[in-house]
């Protein structure tokens, strides 16, 4: 995806926090980075995390903007995001760059 949209333009829709999810849906989800501990996955409209232990994560737009800072728990988290365009995020010592 080649869209920059600012967090939240146009949409007039707050952003929602991270939320545990039992499962993740499978169907359109690609994992973006991997380590041992952790991993960032994306499908539509979201950010999905999984870590075997608590991890501080930070995601930010293209630009550097502040979108999220949270201190996740072990299992699986996810982040609906109300605009599609390319995100940083930063979980742990894992940074990497995702379209979503």
């Amino acid at each position: 995806m080649t869209c920059c949209i600012a967090f939240g333009a146009g949409s007039g829709v707050p952003p929602r926090g991270w939320e545990q999810v039992r499962t993740e849906i499978q169907d359109e989800t690609k994992t973006v980075a991997k380590e041992a501990e952790l991993e960032v996955k994306v499908s539509p409209g979201f950010i999905i995390v999984s870590a075997s232990s608590p991890v501080q994560i930070k995601v930010f737009t293209i630009l550097g903007r502040l979108v999220s800072e949270e201190n996740l728990p072990a299992g699986i988290s996810r982040l609906q995001l109300p605009a599609h365009g390319v995100y940083i995020i930063k979980a742990g010592s894992l940074t990497c760059k995702v379209a979503v």
